[in-house]
């Protein structure tokens, strides 16, 4: 017991000398002992590097999961040890209910169709978010956070510790001063080169670990790296996946509209007789936009008018053909296709029994087939 109350009484001696030593620095009253300018920059680029190592981390966590209530809870299983429960994505959640949906209002129809084609891309979307958020959260968050949780804080306390060395080496510089007596300034001498040994020691050990700093911004470009490449094949994926969709969506596009191109195919003949039924196509969908089509050649039939047709040779509507926008690049197979660029303008009409997912497109003097899933018509 005697032995603890003397190691208290030390103990608040030692802090009370710093204090003082702290407060007079402050106060202008006492010198202090400066760290060397190279020390003072190593100081500055950890101090700076976990300043930003932070908000990376908290900012790559809301990127990830952008629900704050969702980030709580899986802080808190992470504080506890626990394992994360599978969170449902929104893709995902997305797909759910357009399946359910689609069973609803009926699989069979083109509405029920379209509605299950995209929720099974939702769902793949979905699984390329969670493979994306897991391997982000392995391969980054990770290292960040375990700089934060390690080394930053084995540099903290080693910070604190030539702080307090410091204030004890200029505590006995003070000392030093005031003694008058021989013996009080032995003692205080004895006392200094003790805390300056000390202080050496701490310095060189905490020297040592700033600048291990380099090797942590190594370790962040390598994980920033792999971040990137993560990041790189999720969209790479979401890409290709909407790419697929479109195209089976516009194969279901082109079915629509070719119910227009057979309307109006019947409305550029001779009218017909009082007992003749009129036409359907036109009237069941006078909401889409229709495409003005060339007259069928005398003596082939619709059917075959494709396979025996030279686009070349056909010449446009004189009024009435329509615009598009090129979506996508497309390399023509043969002959009989028109190349097409990304962005760039065409004019587009359609010939009696083609193909509904073709049209032939004009540029200039070019003139060939042209696939509607890479258009984008105009009115």
């Amino acid at each position: 017991m005697d032995f603890n109350v003397k190691k208290l009484a030390s103990d608040a001696g030692v802090f009370f000398s710093r204090a003082m030593q702290f407060t007079e620095e402050k106060l202008g009253q006492a010198e202090k002992t400066e760290l060397d300018a190279h020390f003072e920059n190593l100081l500055a680029r950890a101090d700076s590097t976990k300043n930003w190592t932070e908000k990376i981390l908290r900012q790559t966590e809301v990127l990830l999961q952008p629900n704050p209530s969702a980030r709580v809870e899986e802080f808190l299983y992470e504080k506890l040890d626990r394992k994360v429960p599978s969170r449902v994505t929104n893709g995902e959640l997305l797909a759910q209910y357009m399946t359910e949906a689609a069973n609803d209002f009926g699989p069979g129809t083109p509405y029920g169709k379209t509605l299950i084609k995209v929720g099974e891309t939702q769902r793949r979307l979905g699984a390329a978010e969670r493979d994306f958020i897991h391997s982000a959260s392995i391969n980054f968050l990770t290292p960040l956070r375990n700089f934060l949780e390690g080394d930053w804080r084995t540099i903290s306390k080693e910070r604190r510790i030539l702080q307090n060395c410091r204030l004890d080496l200029d505590a006995c510089k003070a000392r030093l001063k005031k003694a008058k007596a021989a013996e009080a300034k032995a003692a205080a001498e004895h006392e200094l080169r003790l805390t300056q040994t000390e202080f050496d020691r701490q310095a060189e050990v905490t020297r040592l670990l700033l600048e291990g700093i380099s090797s942590t911004h190594v370790n962040h470009l390598r994980c920033l790296h792999e971040f990137v490449e993560s990041q790189t094949n999720y969209y790479a994926q979401c890409y290709q996946y909407m790419l697929d969709l479109q195209k089976q969506l516009g194969s279901s596009k082109g079915e629509i509209f070719s119910g227009t191109f057979v309307g109006n195919a019947e409305s550029s003949s001779p009218p017909p007789a009082a007992t003749s039924p009129p036409a359907v196509g036109a009237a069941t969908l006078p909401a889409v936009p229709t495409i003005p089509v060339v007259p069928t050649i005398v003596g082939v039939p619709n059917t075959v008018a494709e396979s025996v047709l030279n686009p070349n040779e056909v010449k446009p509507p004189a009024s009435g053909t329509r615009k598009a926008r090129v979506l996508y690049d497309y390399e023509a197979a043969d002959s009989s296709e028109l190349a097409l660029l990304a962005d760039e303008m065409i004019t587009v009409y359609s010939l009696p029994g083609m193909d509904p997912d073709w049209l032939i497109g004009e540029r200039g003097n070019q003139k060939g087939k042209v696939p509607v899933t890479y258009l984008e018509l105009l009115s």
